[in-house]
C-alpha cells in the first residue's frame, strides 16, 4: 500500500511539473524530456530532442516534439499511445533545457547570445549585460517570430516600474540601439563644450551648466535651440536666471544642438 501510495506522489508531481513548465516553456530541439507513462514502465524513458524536432519512443514511434508545452505534448502522446495501451496516463517534464537561448544585438550592447536558465524575465536579462551605458532603452525592443513586440526597457530597468517586465521565451532577439541619436550637444560660448547623452526632463539650463556654465564672454541673453527639424528656438537665459522669465528653460530633445552665442566686448 505504501509503495502504490509513494508512486502515486510521484506521477502528480511529475504531472505538477508538466503544468508548470507548460505555462512558460516551449520544447525545443536538444532538450533533454522525461516521459512517464502510468503503469508501463518500458515505455517511461528519458528522450532527446533531435535537430529535425521529434522524440523517438517505443510503439509511438517519432513524434513532433518542438515547440510544444510539456502539456500539449502529453497530450500528444496520449493519442498516439492509446492504440497501445488503454487509457494511457502520460506526463512530460524538462530535465535539461538546451534551446533556452535570445540574441542582443543594435549596438546599444555587444552582441551576444545569451543562454537562459529556465525561465527568464526581461528585467533579469538586462541585469546580465554587462555594459549598457551606450544603449538608448527608450528606442529598444523585442524582436520575436520576425515580429516587433513593445517593452519599455527604460521604465523597467531605469525607473524601475516592473509592471513593464515580460518573460522572455527561446529565439527572442533584444534590439538595443546606441546612444548615438539620444545625444544633446552643447557648443559656443561654454566652459566645456560637450554633447551630453538626453534624459526625461532635461532643460536648456541643464545642458549649459552640465557643460560647465557660461564661458567668461557669453551673451547670456542669446542662446540658440536649433531642434533636428531645423526649428531654432531663441531665449534669454539670463532673464531665467534672475526669474524674470522662467519660460525660457525649455525642455530640450534628443538631437537638440544648445548654442550659447559670443560677445566680442
Amino acid at each position: 500500500m505504501l509503495g502504490k501510495k509513494l508512486i502515486l506522489a510521484v506521477a502528480f508531481l511529475g504531472l505538477l511539473s508538466s503544468v508548470a513548465w507548460g505555462k512558460d516553456y516551449l520544447v525545443g530541439d536538444g532538450d533533454v524530456l522525461q516521459v512517464s507513462v502510468w503503469g508501463v514502465p518500458e515505455l517511461t524513458v528519458e528522450v532527446t530532442v533531435r535537430p529535425d524536432g521529434k522524440i523517438t519512443l517505443p510503439a509511438a514511434g517519432d513524434v513532433v516534439a518542438s515547440g510544444l508545452s510539456p502539456a500539449q505534448l502529453s497530450s500528444r502522446l496520449t493519442e498516439v499511445l492509446e492504440k497501445f495501451v488503454k487509457k494511457p496516463v502520460v506526463t512530460v517534464s524538462v530535465n535539461q533545457i538546451t534551446n533556452n537561448r535570445v540574441y542582443v544585438s543594435g549596438g546599444g550592447s555587444g552582441p551576444t547570445v545569451v543562454p537562459l536558465p529556465g525561465r527568464t524575465s526581461l528585467l533579469k536579462l538586462l541585469c546580465r549585460l554587462e555594459n549598457l551605458s551606450n544603449a538608448d532603452l527608450r528606442r529598444a525592443y523585442i524582436i520575436r517570430d520576425g515580429q516587433r513586440v513593445e517593452a519599455d526597457f527604460y521604465r523597467l530597468f531605469v525607473k524601475g516600474d516592473i509592471s513593464h517586465d515580460v518573460t522572455l521565451q527561446p529565439e527572442d532577439v533584444l534590439f538595443l540601439p546606441t546612444q548615438e541619436l539620444n545625444k544633446v550637444y552643447v557648443t559656443g560660448a561654454v566652459q566645456d563644450p560637450k554633447y551630453i547623452f538626453y534624459r526625461e526632463g532635461m532643460t536648456v539650463l541643464d545642458a549649459i551648466l552640465e557643460a560647465g556654465g557660461f564661458g567668461e564672454y557669453a551673451k547670456q541673453n542669446d542662446v540658440l535651440v536649433v531642434r533636428k527639424d531645423s526649428e531654432e528656438l531663441e531665449l534669454r537665459i539670463k532673464d531665467l536666471m534672475f526669474g524674470k522669465d522662467l519660460k525660457q528653460n525649455i525642455a530640450l530633445q534628443p538631437g537638440d544642438q544648445v548654442v550659447v552665442k559670443e560677445s566680442m566686448f
